[in-house]
Order: structure tokens, then sequence, then C-alpha cells
């Protein structure tokens, strides 16, 4: 939209000007060329702020990796406490991908598959391949939102319809690191908070 309007306003307008400037030596057309050039000095600023920006909102493969829980600020209510407490992931650092089936802190049940990071994103975007039976939450392309650092991702499921996941750190939830505590198969979460 900017480059339109510098196409096909600023420079025919400077260039009238210009020639204003030349042919009838208008003072008036040197304050409007002044002014042009303040207008084109900042939208080139504002191109380059925007462009540092965009440049501090992307992620790197290294910030995919760690673990995600159901987000309950998307759809609040039984439904997303109940996901809450029964589904999350993790990404690990070798690129696996962990989907967790749980009861509150304890997993029943764990589907692995691996992750790929795709090429020619800005941001860092994966593809799952989950071994069968995999879960009807887990699909091969979940959908990525961001807005920078804090990111999410949306599980499209027959069942449930959106499903998002976001990456757990303290500063958003406010809670206590996890603490795994494994007993032979089954690994326990426990956290300091009552409303986990």
């Amino acid at each position: 939209m900017a480059f339109l309007f510098f196409i096909f306003v600023l420079v025919p307008a400077t260039i009238i000007l210009l020639l204003l400037l030349v042919f009838v030596k208008s003072h008036g057309a040197l304050r409007l060329l002044k002014i042009i050039g303040l207008i084109v000095l900042g939208m080139f600023c504002l191109f380059i702020i925007g462009n540092i920006a965009e440049y501090f909102r992307r992620f790197k493969q290294s910030d995919v990796y760690g673990e995600y829980i159901i987000d309950r600020t998307k759809f609040s209510g039984r439904q997303a406490d109940w996901q809450y407490n029964h589904f999350r992931f993790e990404i690990t650092k070798q690129n696996e991908f962990l989907f967790y089936q749980t009861d509150n802190e304890t997993i029943i049940k764990t589907n692995k598959g691996k992750v790929k990071f795709l090429d020619g994103y800005k941001s860092a975007r994966i593809v799952l391949q989950v071994d069968s039976p995999r879960h009807h939450i887990i699909e091969d392309k979940p959908t990525l939102y961001s807005n920078g650092k804090p990111f999410y991702y949306v599980f499209q499921s027959p069942k449930f319809g959106n499903v998002f996941f976001y990456k757990r750190t303290l500063e958003t939830i406010g809670r206590q690191p996890i603490n795994r505590q494994t007993n032979g198969n089954q690994i326990k979460f426990s956290c300091n908070s009552k409303k986990f």
C-alpha cells in the first residue's frame, strides 16, 4: 500500500514540484518539496524499523523445543480444563515428538513420532511423523500462530475442533517448574499450584 502511494502520488507530485521550481522559481514549490522529502525520509525510517521488529519476532528451531500444554485462555470452561488435564506434548532436542495422554499428573499413554522442520519459512515450521495408531488430536501439520516469541500450535481434532497448545513458560502461567518422578513405566508430574 505504501509502495503504491509512493509510486502514484509522491513521485508524480515531486516531478511536478521540481518542474515548477525550475521554470517558475516558486517558493511554495520549494516548501512542498521539503515536505515531500521529509515524508519519504519518514517512510524509509518506518520501513527500516519494521524490518528490525520483524527480525526480532522470528523464532528459531531451538525456540520450538520444550513442553506444550492446552491453552485454556482460548476457550475456557470444563472442557478446556478436562483437555488440560488429559493432553500435553513435548518436542525434544533430538527432534522427537511425544504426545502424552494423562490423567492429571500421571501419563497413561505416549504417542511417539519425529519432528521435521520445514525450510523456506521466516520462522521454524514443523511437520510431524507420528507412529500409528495415533490420537485423534495429532495431525501432521499443526497450524502455527505467532505474533513474536509467544506462539502456539493449533491441532484440528475431528472430535474437539481446534485444540490450542502453547509452550509453557514460568512467566506465562506463573507456576512452579514441573518435577518429573518416574515410577516404573509411568511418569508423574508434580506442580506447586492448586489449579493444576
